[in-house]
């Protein structure tokens, strides 16, 4: 069941990188001389000792600490899988349902704890604001990763993407949404929903930004956006339940703004068939709203070794791919595109026009939502 943690408002950038081959270690000869408070400080594999040495170290520690990362969140099962069968590491998850900001929390809380997160996974807004919690690491292909779309030392860099979409069961909703425009009609009466609330979940801030830009405004100013919600509960229209699989599956949410892998990941979903509901979802006409999520370390991570390695293999084809499968945009789609390794039939083809938040605007997005949001929809 997808039950996706909230995210923080803002986007950051993609990333392009070339193809990536892990080489395995066949032993663990070099996990016994290798320098703990080296490996902690590594930027990338070579100042590690080289990738035998950093595997070798991972798998000595054996454990990796994830949070706010469930496995049916644009695939991500798929990618533990693969991960722990080519280390042997296990994945220890912790708050699937965590938001950005309760992962430094969990992070500050739990310093000095086996139990810390190793990584995050997490939105722009909150990863910006949180730097000095990161350590800086730069993954193989960091050098085809677009300046702006990383942060220069390595603190953090994207791992996947959605477009944003308007999901609605078929069932009760008889007519696919065309605008924003029809969702303020008599038939969308508490139904529209989001997932989770735009001042802690990308998600739903995301939601906001695009009824910005289907309402005339720009990314620099999100404030057409919260009008729009605002006249939305004024229409009688707004749903305040927090949108998840279960209140899609108990119908308490006939319609919801998600990212373009969570409106899959419903649609697909066993449980929520099961209840009846015939989930299906659009991108409306216009620009395209985009969201990236950011791939970052934990600077005091229980297991560095693992937390660095984890980062290798989520730039690898192989995890690329298997967030392709999920419904995401992986980072690297262009540079994969062109070499001949991106799994093609699950690819959905090019955006021809997309938003993408500076980080200046993703800031500027998460002062405006804070201060204005509950006035909106309180």
């Amino acid at each position: 069941m997808i039950n996706k943690r909230a995210r923080a408002a803002g986007l950051a950038a993609a990333a392009t990188v070339v193809a990536l081959s892990l080489a395995a270690c066949s032993g663990g000869a070099n996990a016994s001389t290798a320098d703990t408070a080296k490996i902690s400080t590594a930027t990338d594999a070579a100042s590690a000792g080289g990738m035998d040495a950093l595997v070798a170290a991972a798998k000595k520690e054996g454990s990796l600490n994830i949070i706010a990362t469930p496995g049916d969140w644009a695939n991500y099962q798929e990618i533990f899988d693969g991960f722990t069968k080519k280390y042997g590491i296990t994945i220890n998850p912790s708050q699937d349902s965590a938001s950005s900001q309760e992962e430094i929390d969990a992070a500050k809380k739990l310093k000095g704890q086996d139990t810390a997160p190793d990584t995050f996974d997490i939105g722009s807004s909150v990863a910006l604001a949180n730097t000095q919690y990161f350590a800086a690491y730069k993954p193989t292909g960091w050098d085809d990763i677009p300046e702006g779309q990383k942060e220069k030392d390595g603190l953090w860099k994207v791992g996947y993407y959605g477009v944003m979409a308007v999901g609605y069961d078929a069932n009760k909703i008889k007519s696919a949404p065309k605008s924003f425009d029809d969702l303020l009609k008599p038939e969308f009466k508490g139904a529209v929903a989001l997932n989770g609330n735009p001042t802690q979940a990308a998600a739903a801030a995301g939601a906001v930004a695009y009824a910005t830009l289907q309402n005339g405004g720009t990314l620099d100013d999100l404030s057409k956006g919260v009008e729009w919600f605002s006249k939305l509960k004024k229409a009688g229209n707004w749903n305040a339940a927090d949108g998840k699989p279960n209140t899609i599956a108990s119908g308490e949410t006939p319609v919801l703004l998600d990212w373009s892998f969570n409106q899959k990941g419903y649609a697909t979903s066993d449980t929520i068939k099961g209840g009846g509901v015939n989930w299906k979802y659009v991108v409306l006409p216009g620009t395209a709203y985009v969201g990236y999520y950011n791939q970052a370390i934990n600077k005091d991570a229980p297991h560095p070794a693992a937390a660095r390695l984890w980062e290798e293999y989520l730039y690898s084809d192989a995890a690329q791919n298997a967030w392709l499968k999920g419904g995401a945009y992986p980072a690297r789609v262009d540079a994969m595109e062109k070499a001949g390794t991106l799994d093609t039939a699950e690819f959905p083809g090019k955006l021809d026009k997309v938003a993408v938040m500076t980080d200046k605007q993703a800031t500027d997005a998460g002062t405006l939502l804070n201060s204005t949001w509950a006035n909106a929809v309180g």
